[in-house]
């Protein structure tokens, strides 16, 4: 099952699900010490969890840019794959590719877009648009 970003009808697709929770749980592990949200509500509590309402979308950008700023600094062998048990890794193990160069580049889709920039894509619609931002499986 493919996961992604859903605007109105525009469906920006990530990935597995485990990965999409990964990208999530890195984040929160190394850049919110206080637990999950705490930092970055507007990514990590209202996208992940419920909707990103499009009124908030502004705010989940500048989120996003701090998180991938900060993240290119972590190298790809500090990824978190399940936040929930910390000995699971990813599937693939330690055998990535030589352009995975830190943990902002780690999580890619198949097309090769990181999911960074999906997500710029995503939110900068849903301004356009004035639409909630939604993850779904499809």
């Amino acid at each position: 099952m493919a996961v992604g970003f859903l605007v109105d009808c525009f469906f920006y697709e990530i990935g597995r699900g485990d990965f999409l929770h990964s990208f999530f749980s890195t984040i929160s592990y190394h850049l919110e010490p206080h637990g999950w949200g705490t930092k970055y509500p507007y990514l990590m509590k209202k996208l992940y969890y419920e909707k990103l309402p499009f009124s908030d979308v502004s705010k989940a950008k500048e989120e996003a840019i701090d998180i991938e700023r900060q993240l290119q600094d972590m190298p790809p062998d500090k990824v978190i794959w399940d936040i929930d048990d910390l000995s699971k890794k990813p599937p693939w193990g330690e055998n990535i590719s030589p352009k995975v160069t830190n943990l902002a580049n780690y999580f890619a889709t198949n097309e090769g877009k990181t999911f960074f920039e999906v997500l710029y894509t995503a939110l900068e619609v849903a301004e356009e648009d004035k639409c909630d931002v939604i993850i779904r499986e499809l």
